[in-house]
């Protein structure tokens, strides 16, 4: 038995993965929550910092001797903005109401990261939040920075300048406890880990002990030989000793049904063999007989294309004869359904043939303009046409239903052709529709129910599906695919 199979494995393998993603998971949330509190830290941390400094703004600005414009921010603030950086240990920028750069405390050259302009984005922004600030985070230089954006006002509180406060996220202390703690839970779980591996190891043992035993007896078994029973251990948990009994039963069962196997297998064999053959030689032999009394009914010498009628009615019955004549000879010599003669037909034509056998006015079949061809065996597409439609008719007749109804559809499509065959019947119950397709299934008060297994056996030989579709107008669809190539 494969290690990746046994039960033992499985029972060790399981709980060491319970643990590991336990680990995984604590460790996820730990530096979830981390970010989350770093993040939260920060932000305030400069908001608090931006409040400070705006009040040093303020005081510097309500104190100087020069106007409260944006045209003179510039001197007011020319040594100021040193000073309140010396204090306050934070960059302060001093920016126009259209993003021009007025002043910075940080030094300007041609590689400076100072931001010459604002975009007309951050600006917008600014001007539509409801509590006039905005902060940013980015990544510049490997540094985490957080930006604030705020105005700076006059004394009759109008918007003079936008403040700039560029902050540098200093995480090393919360890193370094989230460190620890990751390295303080890989111990404990290492340590737990090689528990469990012994405890895992140990239950496996002792769970796997009984089934092994079981196991094999089971592969020993035999059905025509002489199988020994388990004997009950008296420490034996109630799983095992229920699984022992059960299979003490099975022996005994087992012995009583070989005889009766052995004694009925050759007579199924050839019951379910007549079947299959008298269900396959009846199929075409319907159609003829419909088609001989619709010939003798419509028959006048006197018609001028009675020789085309004539000659379109030989046809149909050589290729009904035809199939009768494979199925014969295959049944005959294999017993099994006759072999494909693969040829490129065209399909429309084919199943018009197939149809007109039956000579009822309200089989209607629709078709695409141009030819239809595949790579198919004739006479297996004329049973699947001949089988469905009967089972139609049938139903039809049986449940008298009003108006009865039978459209057959060939469709192509890019790399398929479908194949449809829809009747207004009763239709199918949802709980039988999965058992349809299985030999001896019927609903119907006749038949052997072999005609939509073989039809279902034919489709998928060609590589087709066939599936049942309910419309909503009532009845049933039997869809058929069939691949191109």
């Amino acid at each position: 038995m494969s290690l990746y199979k046994s039960l033992r494995f499985r029972i060790f393998f399981t709980m060491l993965f319970v643990l590991v993603l336990t680990f995984i998971g604590l460790a996820i949330l730990t530096v979830s929550q981390y970010k989350e509190e770093a993040e939260d830290y920060h932000r305030e941390r400069l908001l608090r910092k931006e409040q400070n400094i705006k009040q040093n703004l303020n005081y510097v600005l309500k104190n100087s001797p020069y106007p409260q414009e944006t045209e003179a921010l510039e001197y007011i603030f020319y040594n100021k903005i040193f000073e309140i950086k010396d204090i306050h240990k934070l960059d302060i920028d001093l920016y126009t109401l259209d993003g021009s750069l007025i002043l910075s405390s940080q030094k300007i050259a041609a590689d400076s990261v100072v931001q010459k302009s604002l975009n007309v984005t951050l600006i917008q922004g600014l001007a539509e939040n409801q509590e006039e600030h905005l902060v940013q985070s980015f990544k510049r230089e490997g540094e985490d920075y957080q930006s604030s954006y705020s105005y700076l006002r006059s004394d009759t509180f109008e918007p003079i300048a936008i403040v700039h406060l560029p902050y540098i996220a200093d995480d090393g202390f919360m890193a370094k406890e989230l460190n620890e703690n990751l390295m303080r839970m890989s111990v404990l779980y290492g340590v737990m880990l090689l528990i469990s591996i012994g405890i895992a190891y140990a239950l496996s043992q002792y769970i796997t002990r009984s089934l092994q035993s079981i196991s094999q007896r089971l592969n020993s078994t035999q059905l025509l030989g002489q199988n020994q029973k388990i004997d009950l251990e008296a420490n034996i948990s109630r799983e095992i000793r229920q699984l022992v009994e059960a299979y003490n039963r099975m022996i005994e069962e087992l012995e009583q049904s070989a005889v009766q196997l052995a004694q009925g297998e050759r007579e199924a064999a050839w019951r379910e063999m007549a079947k299959q053959v008298a269900h396959e030689i009846k199929n075409p032999l319907t159609p003829m007989r419909l088609s001989v009394q619709s010939f003798a009914r419509k028959f006048d010498p006197k018609d001028p294309d009675m020789a085309q009628k004539i000659s379109e009615f030989s046809a149909s019955m050589i290729q009904q004869i035809d199939t009768m004549s494979d199925i014969a000879t295959t049944f005959a010599t294999y017993a099994k359904l006759p072999e494909q003669n693969i040829d490129s037909i065209e399909l429309g034509a084919t199943i018009k043939r197939t149809i007109e056998v039956f000579d009822s006015p309200f089989i209607k079949f629709s078709r695409p303009d141009s030819a239809v061809t595949l790579n198919f065996d004739k006479n297996q597409l004329n049973r699947i046409v001949t089988n469905l439609i009967k089972n139609s008719l049938q139903s039809l007749k049986q449940n008298q239903t009003p108006n009865p109804s039978i459209q057959v559809t060939l469709a192509e499509e890019a790399d398929r052709i479908v194949l449809s065959i829809q009747d207004n019947g009763p239709g199918i119950d949802l709980e039988m529709r999965s058992r349809v397709f299985e030999p001896k299934f019927t609903t119907k008060t006749k038949g052997m129910g072999l005609g939509l297994a073989m039809v279902k056996t034919i489709v998928v030989s060609y590589g087709g599906t066939i599936d049942i579709h309910e419309p909503e107008e009532g009845g049933v669809t039997f869809v058929m695919l069939f691949p191109k190539a």
